[in-house]
């Protein structure tokens, strides 16, 4: 992405761009999407730095806002559920499918539940992707309660003893109060059967800010362990995945790069500092 050489080299005083100063650079990372509280906090540190090895310094600036937090799925029990929620748009439902092909290929046995049950096309998109990718799901009658559906779920997971049940939930977002009684309702049916031991977040890489604030509204709603981020192929600016973990310390689990089922991966933080920086 490159978003940061012209910062580099303003750094390192090898800058020989007319006119370059500290705001056209504020600028330039304000529209990688990475915020205005984080570009403060960099132009900040950046301005207190000297010598050739800004590259370096700036990378562990960059490193320190992510989360801390562990990366990888929670451990659970025998059986695992996983709640994942998000908007319509970002490519919910498709990372749904991905994220199970991903771990049936590590030898899980893997079921999905079709709870968005808001929008047809999504359980009928889910369906194909089961099919697909030959996992079952779970999907109740046109206009069905989503927390039925996913009740229906976890019992049929728990009967079949699979070690993870992956529920898509409905992609509205509405206002606070309604998304936050739908998202506990789902919880606490779900509970009653087997433990969530994950609610995942998609947020689609090139939304920018609204990223960050679809993020806000869910963590509200509902207590978010991590965070898929689709689209980061098809965005030059990228940089909201990095405003969301410094922001509100959740951290990235897993990325969709492109459209094929091979196209998602657990998110590695150097690996994208480094794109950043390239």
């Amino acid at each position: 992405m490159g978003l940061f050489n012209r910062l580099i080299a303003k750094v390192r005083g090898t800058s020989t761009a007319s006119a370059l100063d500290w705001r056209e650079i504020e600028v330039e990372l304000l529209a990688s999407d990475l915020g205005p509280h984080l570009v403060g906090e960099l132009l900040e540190a950046a301005k207190k730095m000297r010598g050739e090895d800004a590259e370096g310094a700036i990378k562990e600036i960059l490193r320190s806002k992510l989360s801390q937090r562990e990366r990888a799925l929670a451990a659970g029990g025998e059986q695992k559920v996983i709640l994942v929620v998000g908007v319509n748009g970002t490519g919910k439902t498709t990372s749904v499918a991905k994220l199970a092909a991903s771990l049936k290929s590590s030898g899980n046995s893997v079921m999905l539940g079709a709870a968005d049950t808001f929008r047809a096309a999504a359980v009928a998109q889910l369906q194909t992707w089961g099919e697909r990718i030959n996992v079952e799901v779970v999907s109740g009658k046109e206009g069905a309660e989503p927390a039925a559906v996913a009740f229906d779920s976890a019992k049929r997971a728990g009967d079949e003893k699979c070690d993870y049940l992956i529920i898509d939930t409905a992609g509205r977002l509405h206002n606070k109060n309604d998304l936050m009684a739908e998202l506990s309702k789902v919880k606490r049916v779900v509970e009653k059967v087997l433990p969530i031991t994950e609610v995942l977040l998609v947020i689609d890489g090139t939304t920018g800010q609204n990223g960050l604030e679809q993020a806000k509204i869910f963590s509200e709603a509902v207590e978010v362990t991590g965070l898929i981020v689709t689209k980061l192929d098809g965005s030059a600016r990228g940089g909201v995945a990095l405003a969301i973990e410094s922001a509100l310390d959740i951290p990235i689990k897993f990325i969709g790069t492109g459209e094929g089922q091979g196209d998602f991966a657990a998110f590695e933080p150097d690996s994208y500092i480094d794109g950043l920086l390239a």
